[in-house]
């Protein structure tokens, strides 16, 4: 068949759940004389805009039964969809069997994300799963030879614009474009089906296991330049990035939309107002106050360098205020789960600044599963939605920490968990001082944390350590005492970290000699 074969269009089968378009596309369709066949609900739809509309059941002879389960389940639909027209035994079976050739399908299917997104109990769950639907769309794309198969709303311009163009006809690039979003479409339904299954069934990982997602934008480029990448998203509700509305700013970048993601579940641990700034998925000032004001600038005061550019997540809305001084620094992304009127002007003023609006905060306790790619595979884990609170410590050492090291060590663990392995996090009064992230030994990141920390306060113009009298915060246990002593030697006072070293006890004994506090929490947080 040629590449540029057209097919005319003289009849078509409608039946959508989505009624969006569906009057213009009936209209359209009715003018240029297609015959057309249609289901329930669709068809009253189409013949209260004054569409003329035949029923499937008047075409098939059979009448919708149980509830409208089998209703286009009939050869004379299916016979009509597949029928090759360039066969000579198809073309001889659709005469003998009196079966009308059906050019056209538009069909979306029952919403059962959304029903299952909404709460639904499992018996309407099991009602939107649609049946009829997908049959009839996985024929039409299987013959898109002769037959145009639509199933996005947002496809009926471009299929009305080429019928305009082409005396009512489709082209075999468009049905061949069309097939393919086809495909897409039911494999993402029934990966969606598959997956609510499985959690009916409490079964985490399945023998296959599908994966669906829509795409959101064609990105510029990925991580670097040469690279080529997509934001896609799977439909969870879960707010963040993905379901975010952007109130200004230019497109997000690769970068940007992970390093924003890393930024806001960071600042959904917190309960009390909290600011944190993110470079490179990885925190350079995380900080809790009474304020967001006070917050951000806690926050910013632990590594104003690193924060240029980089990307500022909030947990409450964003006030005048900290919109102002946000506005003093140059950073790519501000997120928040409201941003007022008077914020949004301020920001204004800075307009290459993305600004993401969320609508609420994620809970840092939902289950869910992450993803990572390998070379002819991936790995699928659940979300580290642990969290350690204060009835889950242990002390071991001669000293108990303070209510106020206490405090500090629970938010350090806290900001541990999103801090790329090995972390060591140093807290002093509820904001970082200093961070160590991403080392290949502990003891390194605990010399780069006490070093950052040492440089920002000279260049602030301080003499004193900022990490004198603060708590350290290790994402897995110390498997020797030096980076302990690494810690204690840069002034901190308390330690957390999850044990279960072979030499704890060699550990315990060093922070007993300097005088340490030091609890264990049982649960390491490996962010790789």
């Amino acid at each position: 068949m040629s590449e540029t074969s057209t097919v005319p269009v003289t009849r078509a089968l409608i039946s959508v759940s989505d009624k969006t378009g569906l009057e213009d596309l009936g209209k359209f369709l009715a003018e240029r004389g297609v015959d057309i066949l249609s289901t329930g609900g669709t068809a009253k739809a189409l013949r209260e805009a004054g569409v003329p509309v035949r029923d499937v059941s008047e075409q098939t002879g059979f009448p919708e039964i149980m509830g409208g389960r089998v209703k286009t389940l009939h050869p004379l639909i299916h016979g009509g969809i597949l029928a090759r027209r360039d066969a000579e035994d198809h073309l001889a079976a659709m005469e003998e069997h009196g079966i009308a050739a059906i050019d056209l399908v538009v069909i979306n299917l029952y919403p059962f994300e959304a029903t299952v997104a909404s709460g639904a109990d499992a018996a309407t769950a099991v009602e939107n799963i649609d049946i009829g639907g997908p049959g009839m769309i996985r024929a039409a794309a299987k013959n898109h030879d002769f037959v145009a198969v639509v199933t996005n709303p947002d496809d009926y311009e471009l299929v009305m614009a080429e019928m305009g163009d082409n005396d009512g006809a489709t082209s075999l690039d468009l049905r061949r474009r069309l097939a393919h979003q086809a495909y897409a479409r039911t494999a993402a339904y029934d990966a969606a089906i598959a997956a609510w299954f499985a959690g009916q069934r409490d079964e985490t990982f399945p023998a296959r296991h599908a994966l669906g997602g829509s795409l959101r934008q064609t990105l510029r480029y990925g991580e670097n330049p040469h690279q080529e990448a997509a934001f896609y998203t799977t439909g969870q509700t879960r707010p963040g990035v993905a379901t975010a509305t952007q109130i200004q700013g230019k497109e997000l970048s690769y970068n940007n939309l992970n390093d924003t993601d890393a930024a806001f579940e960071l600042v959904a641990e917190f309960e009390s107002p909290a600011v944190a700034i993110i470079k490179h998925a990885n925190p350079c000032g995380v900080a809790m106050a009474d304020t967001p004001l006070e917050a951000y600038g806690k926050a910013l005061k632990c590594d104003p360098v690193s924060a240029f550019g980089g990307i500022v997540a909030l947990n409450r809305p964003l006030d005048e205020e900290t919109a102002a001084a946000i506005a003093e620094l140059f950073v790519e992304v501000v997120i928040a789960p409201e941003i007022g009127n008077g914020s949004r002007a301020i920001l204004a003023e800075k307009k290459n600044v993305r600004v993401l609006e969320t609508g609420a905060m994620p809970d840092p306790g939902e289950a869910g599963m992450v993803m990572r790619a390998l070379s002819g595979g991936y790995l699928l884990q659940s979300r580290d939605n642990g969290r350690v609170t204060e009835d889950m410590l242990k002390t071991v050492t001669k000293r108990a920490p303070s209510d106020a090291e206490l405090a500090d060590l629970l938010f350090a663990f806290a900001v541990c968990k999103h801090v790329k392995s090995n972390a060591i996090i140093y807290v002093k009064d509820g904001a970082t001082v200093g961070v160590g992230a991403g080392q290949m030994s502990r003891v390194d990141s605990a010399h780069i944390a006490a070093i950052k920390s040492d440089d920002a306060a000279k260049a602030a113009g301080e003499t004193e350590s900022r990490t004198q009298g603060c708590v350290v915060a290790s994402d897995a246990f110390f498997p020797f005492a030096d980076g302990l002593l690494s810690a204690a030697e840069a002034g901190a006072t308390a330690v957390i970290q999850p044990g279960g070293s072979m030499r704890d006890d060699e550990v315990i004994a060093a922070a007993d000699e300097k005088g340490l506090a030091m609890v264990l929490t049982g649960m390491r947080h490996f962010r790789h």
